[in-house]
């Protein structure tokens, strides 16, 4: 009897239990960052738990606007307000990133989203909430965000090995949609059983832990050959990101992608058109949820190379999911489908960052982490400006289907403009071979050991 042959009927040998536990480490996420760096592990639990909070706000925010104003419209604007300020901040943010002192950034801007979101529990505890403090703070949260995600983006090459950042990518994703799931579906019923304000006061709260994490983080102050903040240096950063076509293909995909197909604007009124007001938490849920399903099988991620091609197809297939959701008529294929292109999204953010975090130089890593910051967040705030404008046109599920298939045509359109996103690999592109020599065990030494 060989070591493969069972001992019993139903037991497998030694060596079949090796290879199954070989093939499940493939499949499940690295956790080669968590080990090996303790300020990752700071910001990724810090992320963790500001994330849940703040998916109880997406959700309670547009539903308060709804309540007060019954306008699809005035849902879809919160978008409009907070485009302005994340143009602005993202690019002066991005500048901030590479001027100063990273760990300060994030620290600061933290607790300012904190006290905004006291703001707003303030408002929903009066008897007549007012809806232009809603507007207020949809566009200084999204000028703190705008700050703060370049810091937060820029610092993540400086604290994990350059081999490690896909899955540090990775990671990131699970995070995110950790809290994406868990956040919706915990806010659907708070808002139905506690109300509004319940919801923006653990909120208030995520923030407050949030902060703690981030004062332990270790400092992270300005590369030497970083400039100072300037429209001078943004330009600069504008400059390289227009030369380099392979990372312009990122911005312009996910712009697209993000612009014609987010529906998250109009999910309050699909819950009502499908008579199905309690599925409104699932549906928010169901994108992260989708992504969720692919952080936890990531493994995969690391052995694929062609990045740019990888992104292109996630976001065609993104697209085409959306286009399923509005065509059908029962609500749970319509969480089905939103489901399927939550994780078609991820795939696609997975390898934009990879691509982001493997090619840039470190001294401009904040400025195109600014652009970056416009590329994947100014999209969905645009997408609901014309989600929410073209429901109150032509309907709520024509808007979503329309804007899936408006999404496939852009994406193909792109992918034929720019070849050199198409052929990248990161084995052999000239920019990510240039900074894997340069990133040593000896360059990420002080900052991935532990804070005393």
């Amino acid at each position: 009897m060989t070591d493969d042959a069972p001992d019993t009927l139903t037991a497998p040998g030694p060596r079949a239990r090796a290879r199954a536990r070989a093939r499940l480490l493939t499949v499940l996420p690295d956790l080669a960052p968590w080990r090996t760096s303790a300020d990752f592990r700071r910001m990724w639990v810090a992320g963790l738990i500001t994330n849940f909070g703040s998916f109880l706000t997406l959700v309670a925010l547009p539903v308060q606007m709804k309540e007060l104003t019954g306008s699809a419209v005035a849902v879809g604007a919160i978008g409009a307000v907070e485009l302005v300020p994340m143009i602005v901040f993202g690019l002066y943010g991005g500048a901030l990133a590479d001027a100063l002192d990273k760990r300060k950034l994030i620290l600061g801007t933290e607790s300012g989203q904190g006290l905004l979101c006291a703001v707003l529990l303030l408002n929903a505890l009066l008897p007549h909430p007012a809806v232009w403090p809603l507007y207020a703070v949809a566009a200084l949260s999204s000028a703190l965000l705008s700050v703060q995600r370049p810091a937060l983006d820029s610092i993540l090459p400086r604290i994990v090995a350059h081999e490690h950042l896909p899955a540090a990518a990775a990671l990131n994703s699970l995070r995110w949609t950790v809290g994406g799931v868990a956040g919706p579906a915990a806010a659907g019923i708070v808002v139905a059983y506690a109300g509004l304000a319940s919801a923006y006061a653990v909120d208030l709260l995520t923030f407050a832990v949030s902060a703690v994490l981030a004062v332990g983080l270790a400092a992270s102050p300005a590369a030497h050959e970083a400039a100072k903040p300037s429209l001078r240096s943004i330009a600069e950063g504008a400059r390289y990101a227009w030369h380099r076509k392979e990372l312009l293909g990122t911005y312009a995909i996910d712009l697209a992608a993000m612009f014609f197909a987010m529906p998250l604007a109009v999910l309050p009124f699909l819950a009502d058109e499908l008579d199905a007001p309690w599925s409104l938490g699932l549906m928010y849920a169901a994108l992260p949820a989708g992504a969720l399903l692919v952080s936890l099988t990531s493994g995969w991620t690391s052995r694929v190379h062609r990045h740019g091609r990888t992104v292109a197809v996630a976001a065609a297939c993104w697209g085409a999911a959306m286009v399923a959701a509005g065509a059908v008529h029962d609500v749970w294929l319509v969480l089905l489908f939103l489901t399927l292109s939550g994780g078609f999204d991820m795939v696609s953010g997975i390898f934009r960052a990879a691509m982001w975090n493997q090619t840039i130089p470190d001294e401009l890593r904040g400025r195109l982490a600014g652009i970056e910051l416009l590329s994947y967040s100014a999209g969905p705030q645009l997408g609901q400006v014309r989600a929410g404008t073209m429901a109150a046109w032509t309907g709520v599920r024509t808007s979503i289907w329309s804007g899936g298939a408006l999404c496939v045509g852009a994406v193909g359109l792109l992918a034929l403009c720019l070849p050199k996103l198409m052929t990248y690999d990161a084995r052999t592109n000239e920019h990510a071979v240039r900074l894997r020599n340069l990133r040593t065990p000896k360059a990420i030494a002080a900052p991935t050991t532990d804070c005393p």
